[in-house]
């Protein structure tokens, strides 16, 4: 071959490859518009029904015992939902009104008074707009009027002590408190609308008034966070996330900075704990810093932020299979009629994994029985999706959504079946993701906070409300206890009494 054929071999060469490169870099970039269309467009959940796609089309098979299983499997039975009213609640009050006949109507053509021999009643739901009322704190004084004229020894003016009070030398109370903290944190309501709404009713509480209250507040149940960290990091179970918020007047740092927002989900599976923490910084350092005592299973997301602590000798660290079923949802809905390739079956395989999660779950398993019901189902699943992993990868460019939740599932392989060694430990890290939606929900309404004292109050605030939701209690009725009792707290044990997870609190 002349040194020209040469050349010219190599430019071809070098040619194909370029144009292979691009090919593969506009296949990642439709992939993308197709999935950013599906979300913005299509509905988002990853749930599909059994039989919805033809899974097994391709040489990649999972199994024929897969195949034979999606076979057998049928359709609940639909069931009809009742038509109708549902009855009003029973506890809420009632006001009867009565409306009679007029009088000539209750003469029959008889000539006869006619009889009333029964009632129909039918129920319309009322509401009366909020009432506010001032609470009178009347001080009675004593003296002796014998005494007076005495200079010596007259006894001094005798007056009956106040209450200690949530925040001292304001008009705010307990109730109060607990109806702010509950509009803002649990219902999302802004403390500018909430403003504007006390305007509505002839009262005048400024935003910044509230605010302040809120940092307040925020200080004054630092002892029940405290005691409910140290609960939650003595038991060996926990589960973290982070979210990010933006806090304006932040020293050092500009208001478009992002700070975050960490949650930490644990505590005995009969009293849950979920405590929000404000850092800014999303580095490593802050979850070994909030975990320095803590010793047991650490179930996280992929995020190498949560890298460093897991490396210590006492933390198990555990994955979450919900994200590596995202990631395959993704590069299913990203693709174009063709959906039945390895994206298919890699969520496929996830979802029977899943379903027997919900066994256990309608089956209101212990935690043995969970374990003893993983062993038998889940663990074969798994030992049959690392061989179709290994058979699958390489098989796709790992630039593509498929190549990433197959890259994505290889690297979190050992986090993701740490679950199995012990049936306390959930198959994700959903419920720190649902303990932090609140969050992420109100943060769409008040859009920042202000400094980082209102960011750290805001934390404690959102721990004690969330952990009193996961233990069933009412957020208001608790807020409003915690906001008389505490100030009058006097020992530990007062302190104690008023951790939500009490069994004094009803549910």
């Amino acid at each position: 071959m002349t040194k020209a054929a040469k050349d010219l071999s190599q430019e071809n060469e070098a040619l194909k490859k370029a144009l292979r490169a691009r090919d593969q870099h506009i296949a990642v970039l439709e992939e993308k518009l197709r999935l950013a269309l599906h979300k913005r467009f299509a509905a988002s959940s990853e749930k599909v029904l059994p039989g919805q796609f033809n899974l097994f089309n391709e040489a990649e098979a999972i199994s024929a015992d897969a195949v034979a299983e999606e076979a057998t499997t049928t359709a609940p039975e639909h069931k009809r939902k009742k038509h109708g009213r549902k009855p009003l609640p029973d506890h809420i009050p009632r006001t009867r009104i009565e409306h009679d006949l007029p009088e000539q109507e209750k003469i029959c053509a008889c000539g006869c008074r006619k009889t009333c021999i029964g009632e129909a009643v039918s129920e319309q739901l009322d509401i009366i707009p909020a009432k506010i009322q001032v609470l009178q704190h009347v001080r009675l004084k004593y003296a002796c009027r014998s005494c007076e004229g005495v200079e010596d020894d007259a006894p001094a003016v005798m007056i009956a002590p106040l209450p200690p009070q949530p925040i001292p030398k304001s008009n705010a109370s307990p109730g109060l408190l607990a109806h702010i903290v509950t509009a803002k944190f649990q219902d999302g309501l802004p403390l500018y609308r909430q403003e504007t709404m006390f305007a509505r009713i002839g009262v005048k509480l400024p935003r910044a008034t509230k605010a302040n209250w809120m940092i307040r507040g925020g200080d004054l149940i630092r002892p029940l966070i405290n005691l409910m960290h140290e609960t939650q990091l003595g038991y060996d179970v926990l589960q973290m996330d982070e979210t990010t918020v933006q806090v304006l007047k932040e020293k050092g740092r500009a208001a478009t900075s992002k700070s975050y927002m960490w949650v930490t989900r644990g505590g005995p599976p009969s009293s849950p704990i979920i405590l929000f923490t404000y850092d800014p910084s999303r580095s490593g350092a802050v979850p070994s810093r909030l975990l320095a005592d803590f010793k047991g299973y650490l179930q996280t997301d992929g995020y190498e932020g949560y890298s460093a602590v897991a490396k210590r000798e006492d933390i198990i660290h555990v994955g979450c299979l919900a994200h590596a079923r995202r990631k395959f949802d993704e590069a299913v809905k990203a693709q174009t009629t063709n959906k039945t390739g390895l994206a298919r079956q890699g969520f496929d395989m996830i979802q029977r994994i899943y379903r027997i999660e919900r066994e256990a779950s309608m089956r209101n398993l212990g935690h043995a029985e969970r374990k003893q019901l993983r062993d038998e189902k889940a663990k074969p699943l798994w030992d049959e999706m690392r061989q179709w992993l290994d058979r699958s990868l390489g098989q796709v460019p790992p630039g593509t959504l498929t190549g990433k939740a197959l890259g994505y599932l290889n690297t979190q392989w050992t986090r993701l079946i740490r679950y199995l060694d012990d049936g306390r430990l959930e198959a994700d890290n959903n419920l720190a993701e649902n303990a932090i939606r609140p969050f992420v929900m109100g943060r769409k309404a008040w859009l920042f906070s202000d400094t980082p004292a209102g960011a750290e109050a805001s934390a404690r605030l959102y721990s004690l409300i969330e952990t009193a939701k996961a233990n069933g209690i009412e957020p208001y009725a608790y807020l409003r206890q915690v906001f008389t009792e505490l100030p009058r707290a006097e020992s530990l044990a007062d302190i104690e009494a008023l951790l939500p997870y009490k069994s004094n609190f009803p549910r």
